[in-house]
């Protein structure tokens, strides 16, 4: 029986190299951000798995040097005019192909010109083509970045939390979580062994002496153990807080996700949020919590709320924690009674930090007499108008 006949290749005898730079330099002329290293990327790619079809040249080609998906309309000119005679690939992406972000294979035997339109393909966002078609009215329209570029997410996090809808919220909201990483700790009576400790551990000295007749040979050092602080989150979620209310709820479920944390919402009386912003979904877990808020968007009574918590078994929370309260300021009750309050918390806590939204602006001083009653209390006074501000809020904690 003959042996069967080799594929033929679509650059054979051709410079892989040559190719590779002359095509990525057509591509930068048209506006295609194609740098060194796709260039290297397609070398490689054409090595690994030579084009027999000028179809297989495209996506390698495309997947190769595409980054942006602002340059497919860019790409597809250039191909078309050094290849006149091949049509890129119409493929559209379904739901069902978004299900499969990272790969499905592509018949590299069908020409461009006969190729069969596969239900999206299955292939990564950059290969996309320019024109995405429309989809049908029960499926969901538009792009789909998981993980979206940090230009786009600094240009989100400086605007305000009323210009954000819902969906562009949820998504800051998981950033904030990403931006707890760093976390205040807290120096404990436990010691651990370490070698740039500066104290002998004497047990695990003389436990490997016995190895050596006795003999210290080996010197073990130690040095304090170091725990993360606890964290106490206290939000307002009153009438003058509801353009913030959304933002802050991510901010708590950040919080009692990322670290061991209690979390809390107040208006005009106290709610425990921590066991429902714990969920793993986040949009069930901000549901559960605006459900449980009962008294959401009426009135504040910050120095009730405080109190009750101060009074509460959640009160033994407080002692050498974070309290972090997020609030405007603005309270129904007396300041004087405010001004206890926080005396007591203050008191108690490591240090207290008080968010306001308000205090990013140009010139702002607290003249809310609430608010000026309560700031000699606390440790800092910090900006909360925008997802930025809670970021350097997540950087800002105190050891």
């Amino acid at each position: 029986m003959p042996a069967a006949e080799p594929a033929p290749v679509l650059l054979r005898g051709a410079d892989r190299a040559s190719f590779a730079v002359a095509f990525a330099n057509r591509l930068r002329g048209a506006g295609v951000a194609a740098g060194l290293t796709e260039t290297d990327d397609l070398v490689r790619a054409l090595g690994v798995s030579p084009p027999d079809s000028r179809a297989a040249l495209y996506w390698t080609a495309r997947i190769a040097l595409v980054r942006r998906q602002s340059d497919l309309a860019a790409f597809d000119r250039v191909f078309e005019a050094v290849f006149s005679d091949a049509a890129p690939l119409p493929l559209n992406r379904s739901a069902a192909a978004r299900r499969d972000d990272v790969h499905v294979p592509v018949d590299a035997d069908a020409d461009a010109d006969s190729a069969e339109v596969v239900d999206g393909g299955g292939l990564p966002w950059a290969t996309l083509p320019a024109a995405v078609a429309e989809t049908s009215p029960g499926e969901e329209s538009g792009l789909f970045v998981p993980q979206p570029r940090p230009s786009d997410v600094q240009a989100l996090a400086a605007r305000p939390f009323e210009d954000l809808d819902e969906r562009e919220t949820a998504l800051l909201g998981e950033v904030l979580r990403r931006e707890l990483s760093g976390w205040p700790t807290r120096r404990v009576r436990r010691h651990a062994p370490h070698r740039s400790g500066r104290r002998v551990a004497l047990r695990s000295t003389m436990a490997r002496a016995r190895r050596t007749a006795w003999e210290p040979v080996t010197v073990v050092r130690e040095r304090p153990q170091r725990r993360p602080r606890r964290v106490v989150l206290l939000c307002d979620v009153s009438e003058s807080m509801r353009a913030q209310a959304a933002a802050y709820m991510h901010l708590m479920r950040a919080f009692a996700t990322v670290t061991p944390a209690e979390v809390f919402a107040f208006a005009t009386s106290l709610t425990r949020l921590t066991p429902a912003l714990t969920r793993r979904s986040s949009r069930d877990a901000i549901d559960q919590a605006t459900a449980a808020v009962a008294d959401r968007f009426g009135g504040t009574r910050i120095a009730a709320s405080i109190g009750a918590l101060l009074r509460s078994h959640h009160g033994n929370a407080l002692r050498g924690a974070v309290v972090v309260i997020a609030s405007d300021g603005w309270d129904s009750g007396p300041p004087a009674e405010l001004a206890a309050a926080m005396s007591r918390l203050s008191r108690r806590a490591h240090a207290v930090l008080w968010l306001n939204p308000r205090a990013g602006a140009p010139g702002f001083t607290p003249t809310v007499a609430a608010m000026a009653a309560a700031l000699p209390y606390c440790s800092g006074l910090l900006p909360a108008a925008t997802f930025a501000d809670l970021f350097a809020v997540a950087h800002a904690m105190p050891s």
